[in-house]
């Protein structure tokens, strides 16, 4: 399966316009959005956002971030393509999602504690599923700020470790753009699409990773 992976869009309709231009949408199976589609905007901002990807027709999962607005998740329910505390799937392929992020010094308006991250993952996650996160996991390439501090959620971390999950598509801090390995977990972090960053990923046997930029 071709998997297209966004995100950080932080309203920047524009961007997605050019992903379906240039003809990375077409091709894709799935399009994977790892929150903060909106910079604090609401569900109306989501919606203008996420339109050239829903009139192309493709299949869509997406969670909402830490700076996404109280109503985007509704929005996101309403248009089919929320996997936020759920789990969801396509053909053979099962997804969590997990939006929000962990506590920050900046109170935004989707934070969590670990013990409810640890929940949703744990009551949605069967063997072999994907995990959607905005927050990525712990100590890793996709979590470190441009200060050196690792920022990531260690509860993610935990249980990627402990189910051995075969990817996570994350996203949150901008300038951690990378692909990392967490034991057998495979973690991506595509950059921010405000800023051209997407990431190509084909699952089959193995999973396979191409960083782009527009």
């Amino acid at each position: 399966m071709d998997i297209l992976a966004v995100t950080d869009i932080h309203g920047r309709a524009e961007k997605v316009r050019e992903l379906v231009r240039a003809g990375l949408a077409e091709d894709a199976d799935l399009v994977l959005i790892a929150g903060d589609v909106t910079n604090f905007g609401g569900g109306g901002e989501a919606l203008n956002v996420l339109k050239p990807l829903l009139e192309a027709g493709k299949r869509i999962y997406a969670v909402f971030g830490n700076c996404d607005g109280r109503d985007v998740p509704r929005v996101l329910e309403g248009l089919g393509v929320l996997a936020h505390d759920r789990r969801v799937q396509i053909g053979g392929l099962g997804i969590v999602g997990l939006g929000g992020s962990t506590r920050t010094p900046f109170r935004t308006i989707w934070e969590f504690g670990e013990d409810e991250i640890r929940k949703v993952l744990a009551r949605n996650h069967r063997p072999g599923d994907l995990i959607l996160s905005h927050v990525p996991p712990y100590g890793t390439k996709a979590d470190i700020t441009r200060g050196g501090l690792h920022v990531g959620s260690r509860a993610l971390r935990e249980f990627i470790e402990e189910h051995r999950v075969p990817l996570v598509v994350t996203g949150h801090i901008h300038e951690a753009r990378a692909v990392d390995r967490v034991g057998e977990t495979v973690i991506v972090n595509p950059g921010p699409l405000f800023r051209g960053y997407y990431a190509w990923i084909t699952v089959k046997n193995e999973v396979e990773v191409e960083l782009g930029r527009l």
